[in-house]
């Protein structure tokens, strides 16, 4: 498998448990939360699928080839951005795990796209500051 395959296939399974809109050959479209891929087919699985009539269906699965489409419907969390804010804050104190999605904070402080999920006290209580802040200029943006 090539550099670029191994890249798409990584950039689509980043979409599991994200809320997507699925656009299919005839033009039909349905937003949900993307549950299940087949990394052979493109064949995929959305759970609260809504159509375009508001109509929610539990779980519905789209074969590869009527699948026009897949848009992301949330913008993916600035994992790194984070943790450069945070550097400013803490200098040399911050490493960040991106593949792994967490931030530590002077090796005691986890970090992760919900905020402070390790540590506390009143520097965990400054990390989840900066880390509000930064939600909010992410939110304005």
């Amino acid at each position: 498998m090539s550099t670029a395959q191994r890249r798409f296939l990584s950039e689509v399974a980043a979409l599991i448990d994200k809320t997507v809109t699925v656009t299919t050959m005839n033009n039909r479209r349905y937003t949900g939360t993307l549950v299940g891929i087949n990394p052979d087919s493109l064949s995929l699985c959305l759970s609260e699928a809504k159509d375009e009539k508001g109509n929610v269906t539990p779980k519905i699965v789209l074969s590869g080839n009527v699948v026009a489409q897949i848009l992301a419907a949330e913008r993916e969390f600035d994992l790194k951005g984070l943790a450069e804010r945070l550097e400013k804050v803490f200098p040399r104190m911050v490493r960040l795990y991106e593949k792994e999605g967490f931030i530590w904070v002077m090796e005691k402080i986890k970090v992760t796209a919900d905020g402070v999920v390790e540590g506390s006290g009143p520097m965990a209580e400054r990390v989840q500051r900066v880390y509000n802040q930064f939600i909010s200029k992410m939110k304005q943006a």
